[in-house]
């Protein structure tokens, strides 16, 4: 028997001895249960509070809501937890976040220690779910790395739906390189585009092949800058950006991944351009008149994209477990959002608890 053979036999013979589980024999881990107990559920989609009610959560799920008592689940321990008449509500959304450019000058992002500027984010993720933010939609940057370690448990933060590098036309609002940069040499990658900050394409074919870029790195949706901005070097807020087929290109690509393209733009010029070429979603539009829709549909707009699958934003049964108690009602005084410190007495996302004031 050759030495492959011998340590196949020793793996297999060392598997089966006696006091030694299999991976398949182990128990099930304990699943964490929490009891809600005595809240009034605002439930992300009505205009009241209910009246007062008990909610289970078993896992990352909403396993039961009850104005009657709720035993306690066979198996797993169960935390209860005393609601006192506080509300019990959905986790807050942010549908345009940009978690790798909250807390440092641009200038840093662009020309700093990208090492410096991860830890920066990553500070500034944990300050967002303690806002009770347990949802972001990241809408351009380096920003997934950063989800991937959340994910993993290595950092506090809420979920990420990442866009990836911003996707603009030469000289448009996600141009970040210098002057001194243009005109551009053929094939030379300024530092921008070369942590994923940013990715300028002037073509259909060259915007169709960034879409591609960031979708397989992990993109859940796709963001182009279709008009000017107030914080950017060379564009003007009137300025219309890309064409109709530039846009359509990126609309194409998304679309055969089953997902969507979102577009910074303000003017009717440039919205009415956008939807030519089928994109689902308008961000910014500070000067139009139409309302903007709602968050959670905006996060579900990612199809099989999303990173997350489970219903968010709302307090039912079967939902995912992002979940704030609230010190007050805050249909009646939204404002109870703006002090999260004092009013958020539990911050719970996915099942775990990330704050318990009740302690």
């Amino acid at each position: 028997m050759n030495l492959l053979g011998l340590m196949s036999f020793g793996l297999l013979a060392a598997l089966a001895a006696p006091g030694v589980v299999s991976a398949q024999t182990k128990p099930p881990a304990e699943v964490p249960a929490e009891l809600f107990e005595n809240v009034r559920v605002f439930d992300g989609k009505g205009d009241r509070l209910s009246a007062p009610s008990n909610v289970l959560v078993v896992g990352n799920t909403i396993r039961a809501i009850s104005s009657a008592p709720i035993a306690a689940p066979a198996g797993p321990a169960m935390t209860r937890i005393a609601g006192g008449g506080r509300t019990l509500m959905p986790g807050l959304i942010d549908a345009h976040a940009h978690l790798m450019f909250a807390t440092v000058p641009q200038a840093v992002v662009l020309t700093g220690d990208i090492g410096f500027v991860y830890v920066a984010a990553t500070k500034a993720a944990e300050d967002m779910l303690m806002r009770g933010f347990t949802s972001v939609r990241d809408l351009g940057g380096p920003v997934l790395g950063l989800k991937r370690g959340i994910d993993a448990g290595l950092a506090p933060g809420p979920r990420i739906w990442p866009s990836g590098a911003f996707i603009s036309q030469s000289g448009g609002h996600g141009d970040f390189r210098l002057p001194n940069d243009l005109p551009a040499r053929p094939g030379d990658f300024t530092f921008s585009e070369r942590v994923g900050a940013a990715a300028i394409a002037d073509s259909p074919d060259l915007v169709r092949q960034r879409v591609r870029e960031q979708l397989a790195l992990g993109a859940s949706q796709i963001k182009l800058m279709a008009g000017g901005g107030v914080a950017s070097s060379y564009d003007p807020l009137d300025v219309t950006q890309y064409s109709v087929p530039e846009l359509r290109a990126a609309v194409e690509a998304a679309e055969n991944w089953g997902t969507y393209v979102t577009v910074h733009a303000y003017t009717p010029r440039a919205v009415r351009q956008a939807i030519e070429a089928g994109v689902k979603c308008i961000d910014h539009g500070h000067l139009l008149d139409d309302a903007t829709a709602d968050n959670a549909e905006l996060l579900a707009l990612s199809g099989l994209r999303s990173p997350y699958p489970g219903k968010l934003g709302v307090v039912e049964v079967g939902a995912l477990a992002d979940l704030l108690l609230v010190g007050g009602d805050p249909i009646a005084d939204i404002k109870l959002i703006e002090d999260p410190a004092k009013n958020l007495v539990v911050i719970m996302k996915d099942g775990a608890i990330f704050k318990n004031a009740l302690k």
